[in-house]
């Protein structure tokens, strides 16, 4: 069990009979975890409580979504906490995101399969979350942050000025503590937003179940095809976060590096009601309709079941998440998108930068409302353009035609925006941020008209019509697309920074009138390319895109 205090001795300092800390983060998990690594790397006599709930070590294979990273969660760990050596011996790397349009069949080489055939530049991880929660709390003692297991929250209190109480119970012992800075990171549990009522519904209905398995699943050997098997270098699917898709729904596949494989469904409430599989047994019935390969691939190991659990209308936004009262939220204690694109580590990654930088401001004596409020708004406006992923586009996911034009779109955003703010370290750069006003709000609207366009084409086309050709669309093929992946790892100057966010714009543009030519015909269509005119003066040196750059159609 950890119970860690430095080697110097007690870190709380004491006022009358309350303890007190710089900081105290209400949660022991990814985020608050990861949070206290950063505040004590930035900030080394920072006196930095963490209060955690549960009793460590945790089993491996926690029961917990957020076992996949994506660029920014990956490079955060990775680089900003310096957790490589970890992350590259003690987990698992990622093949990339690999979609499936197997709904009802059993031939998944027969099907289109959307996917790189090799490792793209930027490396990505799959996360056994109780191997890396056990590792980071052992490695936040060794900084010098206390972390306490075992540690029940009875009550918060925040006081004016950032004066916060804390009152807790550990070893059957009543404790208060008193903190400068109150971050919660306790998950849904919310205990900053219920005292604030902070909760904010969104329009994304969806459900989710997921549970383990104590074997791997290898979905490399659900066909006995050489060339099916050698379309990929090394030919190791499983290492994928693999999709298997069909209208309304998705299933993954996550390998975890204990040896077991996670297992979720997430599906639009409307089209996929969380009754139809809110149990292991259910789950099951509905896989051997929908996924009847990965329905056989689980039927001979029942008996290897770890776990199960469910989630009804997982996302949800909150109003709030940073605060000049030295509050703040971060992880799932704040909103929570999707699990469909692995964003969750990504906006630990955001937030904690985010109140890292505020610590910061207030331990060097600068004002901290204005700076807050802006952090605040941009954080929104993340969540934002990340939810136009999610909502009301499930249906679009049986759609082999529509998905892989979405998923090839959706990476240009992320990769091409947002990501690469962070990776050259300017989430807080406002210079920067106010250069590029329009840009980045020109980029917003297209995707926004964009995601509409695909809902309105996929649904226009009877699915029975629909095509579902036997190939791989491999975007490592795609040269363009490539390279904005390996583009993450330039370093910029200040001008050259601004440049290659106006190159995004015009690439995002590029893209988007290739896609309502391929849609054309369609009213969002027209749309779409009045908002393209609108922002004309936004690409002034022309697209830089000549040729095309989504999948040829298939014939």
């Amino acid at each position: 069990m950890i119970d860690a205090m430095p080697e110097n001795g007690s870190l709380a300092k004491t006022t009358g009979d309350v303890a007190r800390c710089d900081v105290v983060i209400t949660g022991g998990g990814l985020a608050g975890l990861t949070l206290a690594l950063q505040l004590k790397q930035s900030f080394a006599d920072l006196d930095i409580l963490v209060l955690e709930r549960r009793v460590h070590p945790v089993p491996i294979a926690a029961h917990k979504v957020g076992e996949s990273t994506v660029e920014i969660g990956a490079n955060y760990l990775s680089e900003v906490l310096g957790l490589k050596h970890h992350l590259e011996t003690a987990q698992l790397k990622k093949f990339g995101f690999r979609f499936f349009s197997s709904e009802g069949r059993r031939d998944i080489d027969a099907v289109t399969e959307i996917g790189a055939s090799r490792y793209l530049s930027v490396p990505s991880y799959q996360l056994d979350r109780g191997i890396l929660e056990n590792f980071l709390a052992e490695e936040a003692a060794r900084r010098g942050v206390r972390v306490l297991c075992g540690a029940t929250v009875r009550d918060i209190a925040l006081g004016a000025g950032g004066d916060h109480r804390v009152v807790y119970r550990h070893a059957g012992v009543g404790h208060e503590v008193a903190a400068r800075w109150l971050v919660d990171a306790c998950g849904r549990a919310g205990l900053i937003k219920k005292k604030l009522e902070l909760a904010e519904p969104n329009g994304h209905d969806a459900n989710a179940v997921w549970f383990r398995i104590q074997d791997r699943i290898a979905i490399d050997e659900w066909s006995a095809d050489p060339e099916w098997r050698s379309r990929c270098t090394p030919p190791a699917r499983w290492l994928s976060t693999n999709h298997l898709v069909g209208e309304g729904y998705w299933a993954w596949l996550i390998p975890l590096a204990s040896g077991s494989h996670s297992v979720g469904i997430v599906a639009d409430a409307k089209l996929h009601p969380l009754a139809t599989m809110n149990t292991f047994d259910k789950a099951m019935d509905w896989l051997a309709v929908h996924q009847p390969r990965l329905f056989d691939a689980l039927d001979g190991k029942r008996e290897l079941l770890q776990d199960f659990a469910f989630l009804r209308r997982f996302s949800y936004g909150c109003k709030q998440v940073f605060s000049g009262e030295r509050w703040a939220l971060t992880g799932e204690a704040g909103l929570f998108l999707d699990p469909f694109y692995s964003p969750g580590t990504d906006f630990i990654a955001i937030a904690n930068t985010y109140i890292c930088e505020l610590v910061g401001r207030d331990l060097s004596g600068r004002p901290l409302e204005a700076y807050a409020n802006v952090f605040d708004q941009i954080f929104h406006s993340f969540y934002e353009s990340t939810l136009a992923l999610y909502e009301g586009q499930y249906p679009i996911f049986g759609d082999p035609e529509v998905l892989p034009v979405k998923v090839i779109w959706d990476y240009t955003y992320y990769w091409g925006v947002l990501a690469q703010f962070f990776f050259q370290r300017r989430l807080a750069d406002l210079a920067s941020l106010s250069a590029l006003r329009a840009e980045l709000a020109h980029c917003q609207a297209l995707n926004v008209a964009v995601q509409a366009l695909l809902r309105a084409w996929s649904a226009s086309r009877p699915g029975a019509t629909v095509a579902n050709p036997a190939l791989m669309l491999d975007q490592a093929e795609l040269p363009w697309f490539a390279e904005l992946n390996r583009s993450l790892l330039d370093r910029l100057d200040d001008a050259a920074f601004v440049e290659r966010i106006r190159f995004s714009t015009r690439q995002m543009r590029a893209l988007a009138e290739e896609i309502a030519d391929r849609a054309e015909g369609s009213a969002d269509a027209a749309a779409l390319r009045r908002l393209l005119a609108d922002g004309s003066t936004l690409a002034s040196s022309g697209a830089d895109a000549a040729a095309p750059m989504l999948f040829a159609r298939a014939s």
